[in-house]
């Protein structure tokens, strides 16, 4: 029977599949692998953001150590893949991240809340589906290592809702937000037959 976190992340329009979760956990070493790219790429959105807007200082502040904390994780994923007798390799990237980056808005200020609340929705749905595998992969060693990722996870998608906060409007977030919400749950009803995190 498959277990699921006894929580709901109130951001997200939608909950996992059963299909997506017996995909990947069908396929543990294919899923672990893309999670370390999305590791990567989340430390590159971090990176991205502070070039984006280089003279909002507070902002730098709070992304540079989440920047470092993703490249932490990935390290971690490479030593428990290496640790296992495996590598990194390439894999097909799910439409997921560029579907989404398609629906922030051009003009600012609208390209930065856009650009924070897509952020975070990603990270949202992280979390949600690290939970998912922590309590269902058979193997002791994968489910300790998603544990082991989980506070962190929830910390950066709440750091990026508090920096839209910072800037824009209550009403402005939650009428943008759920537009976004449903685009994300959108974009994973449509076909992508890899195990990927956000497949």
């Amino acid at each position: 029977m498959i277990k699921r976190p006894n929580f709901h992340i109130k951001y997200l329009s939608s909950i996992s599949s059963e299909k997506w979760i017996k995909l990947a956990l069908s396929n543990p070493i294919e899923i672990l692998i893309d999670h370390a790219h999305c590791e990567r790429k989340a430390a590159g959105v971090a990176i991205q953001l502070m070039f984006k807007y280089p003279s909002e200082e507070k902002l730098a502040e709070v992304l540079s150590p989440i920047a470092r904390e993703e490249l932490e994780h990935f390290e971690k994923i490479l030593y428990f893949l290496k640790d296992k007798g495996l590598q990194i390799k390439a894999l097909q990237p799910p439409p997921y991240g560029s579907e989404l980056a398609k629906n922030i808005r051009r003009e600012e200020p609208c390209r930065m809340l856009d650009s924070f609340l897509i952020a975070g929705l990603i990270e949202a749905r992280s979390h949600e589906r690290l939970s998912i595998l922590a309590l269902n992969f058979e193997d002791a060693s994968f489910r300790k290592l998603y544990s082991s990722l989980l506070e962190s996870e929830a910390r950066h998608f709440g750091i990026y809702w508090k920096l839209a906060h910072e800037k824009f409007s209550k009403k402005e977030i939650s009428i943008r937000l759920d537009e976004l919400a449903r685009r994300e749950t959108q974009i994973l009803s449509e076909t992508f037959p890899q195990p990927r995190i956000h497949s």
